[in-house]
């Protein structure tokens, strides 16, 4: 398992990596893939800075999208991209077969190993060499490459037209790793075939940001020139997620960028200059939460003129108070109270956060407010030995 970690970490790299691209790998091994589907070589290879610019540039034209319904004379009609697709998929449906992992619940008895455990626990308990793969590596690239990063910059890159069909390279790196490790490991034997198209792919992630590829061209996107990150709260298996404390999580060399913190996607207001009415005139509660923790909830409830109501010792938090506060209708759109707490847990950087709740305008007793977050009346939330 030790072996297994290390290449983790290395294919995690390789998916935050902040530097340009091998574009001589990249190109190769985008001809490679297109000879294995019978298909001439692009003809023309164009480079932009960032997957918003790679996006922009192919969205509008109909040869890199997929059909919403397959043709009904067959397959090999298909467009390039769709086929394209079909090839990915394919290969990890039958590299998924070969692992012939024996699935089971996170939490069901013997031989899984629960969320949030570490590889050593599970050794000791007996939990099978696949299933400890799959969590520790499959898992954990998953949550840090394809869910953290790939997804916010999705997000910046704008929405895509339907059946555009777009290639992570960089960030394909979860599952193009996962099967490269179970071979590496000894947990997989794959066909010839299968094992050469594998390393294909593992090129691309190696060498390239995002590209998109229609018949005698491929557009391909430069790797981000800065990626700022942190331990996601209760990593064990090397998890990260985008944190951009003073400037953006995610940055491409034509300015694109994507603000991030603490794993949520943000507006860049929110990053270099919250304000109580920016935050006001926010719609979305994630956004106003960020944008409040940046201005910190105390100077928050000051500068909103937030009247108190009640204060109380947290019994599910031993050590801290709960605070409890009148919010105008004026101030959200409708009236309501404002429960200020503690976390239970811990952050990665060794704090206890404190956030906000929003509770119903009715309630008056801090207890009553906490109680309803956790759907239990005030009496049952003065019983918890500990809350999360």
């Amino acid at each position: 398992m030790r072996e297994a970690c290390a290449l983790r970490d290395e294919w995690l790299a390789y998916g935050l990596r902040a530097r340009p691209a091998e574009r001589a790998d990249a190109e190769d091994a985008v001809r490679e893939i297109h000879r294995l589907l019978g298909e001439a070589s692009p003809r023309r290879f164009e480079w932009v800075e960032s997957p918003a610019a790679g996006m922009e540039r192919v969205r509008e034209e109909a040869g890199f999208r997929a059909p919403v319904r397959t043709p009904a004379h067959g397959r090999r009609a298909q467009p390039l991209a769709a086929r394209l697709a079909g090839l990915e998929s394919g290969l990890r449906e039958r590299l998924g077969e070969a692992v012939g992992e024996p699935w089971a619940p996170p939490w069901s008895s013997v031989g899984t190993l629960p969320p949030g455990v570490p590889v050593e626990q599970g050794l000791a308990s007996g939990v099978s060499a696949h299933r400890l793969v799959r969590v520790a590596v499959g898992d954990a690239l998953k949550a840090s490459v394809s869910d953290a990063v790939r997804a916010s910059v999705r997000s910046s890159a704008g929405s895509p037209p339907p059946g555009l069909m777009t290639f992570y390279g960089q960030h394909a790196a979860h599952w193009v790793g996962y099967y490269d490790i179970c071979a590496r490991v000894g947990l997989a034997r794959y066909s010839s075939s299968d094992a050469a198209e594998l390393r294909l792919w593992a090129r691309l992630a190696r060498s390239t940001g995002w590209w998109w590829s229609a018949p005698g061209r491929c557009v391909l996107a430069e790797r981000p020139v800065e990626v700022r990150t942190e331990p996601a709260p209760g990593a064990v298996h090397g998890e990260i997620r985008l944190h951009g404390e003073n400037g953006p999580a995610v940055r491409f060399a034509d300015g694109t960028a994507v603000h991030v913190l603490h794993g949520a996607v943000v507006p860049e207001w929110v990053v270099t200059a919250p304000t109580v009415e920016r935050i006001h005139a926010e719609p979305n509660i994630e956004v106003r939460r960020s944008a409040i923790e940046r201005i910190g909830w105390d100077s928050y409830v000051d500068q909103a003129g937030l009247k108190l109501v009640a204060t109380a010792d947290d019994p599910g938090n031993p050590g801290f108070r709960l605070a409890l506060y009148d919010v105008p209708a004026g101030v959200w759109g409708r009236p309501g109270r404002l429960l200020l707490t503690v976390n239970g847990s811990v952050e990665p950087d060794g704090r206890r956060r404190r956030y906000g709740l929003g509770v119903p305008a009715h309630i008056d007793d801090p207890l009553d407010a906490a109680g309803w977050s956790y759907g239990v009346s005030g009496d049952q939330y003065a019983q918890l030995v500990r809350r999360t």
